[in-house]
């Protein structure tokens, strides 16, 4: 193998490895950038039922 095709396939597999980058980088921000395609169902707010915590019936740790 000669200089010359050492240093072709080095460039070349580098151009390839930026390529490869590119894509992974472009198709990350595609998913996070697109519409939501979540199929849950809307819930909204959900009511609060539950007693509150009295100060009276708390254990005192200290």
């Amino acid at each position: 193998m000669t200089v010359k095709n050492k240093a072709f396939d080095t460039i070349s597999s580098l151009i390839r490895g930026c390529q490869q980058l590119f894509a992974e980088i472009s198709e990350a921000a595609g998913r996070v950038f697109s519409p939501n395609d979540d199929n849950y169902p809307s819930t909204g707010v959900q009511p609060f039922s539950d007693d509150l915590s009295d100060k009276r019936r708390r254990k005192s740790w200290w």
